[in-house]
């Protein structure tokens, strides 16, 4: 028996609505079209299938959209290249309504089969990928990966919001998710909030804008070599000295959602940055020039 119903979005494909997060799992713009722009075109799949072998890291793999639009993508570019494919997600109820209800079936196979496989299973070992999907909190399962030596070429990073899920979002999560990113890898993310992008740059790596799919909101891509990523514009650099540049901090990767949105709330009202709102009357009183 399924527990999740579809719920149409504008691109004609569907997501599913999580109570337990009061979000859906895709904007109303497109489940299909986020997974394509975001993180198939953000990554540069088509450019990287070229290679004989890649790796991909889907964090928060949801209903499957983002591994499946990689697959799809890299398989058309080069039938032959190999992919390992580690994915993380707190709930199997999710993937596998998504397989019950034939949400994956608009790609071509074998993608299809190979994830309701996955789904049912969490391992998968076939000629022309490797799969892993591990259950349960990603601060405990990304320490399982990074043990592993997981160097990704492309990471999904694909939580619910900030606000309702800060703890996938924390300098300290984000810190052992850049350990899993190969030298030149990419990842990418639908957010450009700029706590996100300050825990990502105090993991070490550069971030920069990319191009916004069915929002004005840019999402950001990531990487640890600068030479890869576009300059980030001067008034995206301006929101990184504000108060809501503050990260989500959670020391132990154990903190309920709660006291991580206290411990960043207390650290804001303490510091010295100025005021989000001094940033938009800077900015949008002029346009974005």
């Amino acid at each position: 028996m399924t527990v999740f119903d579809p719920q149409p979005t504008a691109d004609g494909s569907f997501t599913f609505f999580s109570p337990e997060f009061d979000q859906a799992f895709h904007s109303s713009y497109g489940a299909r079209s986020e997974a394509l722009g975001k993180y198939v075109a953000g990554t540069e799949l088509a450019k990287r299938a070229q290679r004989s072998h890649l790796k991909i890291l889907d964090i928060c793999y949801g209903l499957g959209y983002n591994s499946a639009a990689a697959l799809a993508e890299i398989w058309q570019v080069n039938p032959h290249c190999q992919i390992e494919l580690v994915a993380l997600e707190l709930c199997p109820q999710v993937p596998q309504d998504a397989v019950a209800h034939g949400l994956l079936n608009s790609w071509p196979q074998p993608v299809p089969s190979l994830l309701a496989e996955l789904s049912t299973n969490g391992r998968l070992q076939q000629q022309q990928l490797t799969a892993q999907l591990e259950w349960g909190d990603a601060r405990q399962t990304i320490q399982t990966i990074q043990e592993q030596g997981f160097l990704a070429d492309a990471i999904f990073l694909d939580p619910f919001s900030p606000r309702a899920c800060p703890q996938l979002w924390t300098v300290e999560f984000l810190k052992i998710v850049a350990t899993c990113c190969a030298p030149e890898g990419l990842l990418a993310t639908y957010s450009c909030a700029a706590s996100v992008r300050t825990a990502l740059l105090l993991a070490g790596l550069t971030v920069a804008d990319l191009p916004a799919v069915g929002r004005k909101s840019p999402g950001t891509i990531a990487s640890w070599n600068p030479e890869l990523l576009p300059a980030l514009p001067l008034m995206a650099q301006e929101h990184l000295l504000t108060k809501a540049a503050v990260p989500y901090r959670d020391p132990q990767l154990q903190d309920p959602s709660t006291t991580i949105l206290n411990r960043r709330e207390q650290e804001q009202v303490g510091c010295q940055l100025v005021s989000t709102a001094q940033w938009k009357k800077r900015w949008f009183s002029y346009g974005d020039r």
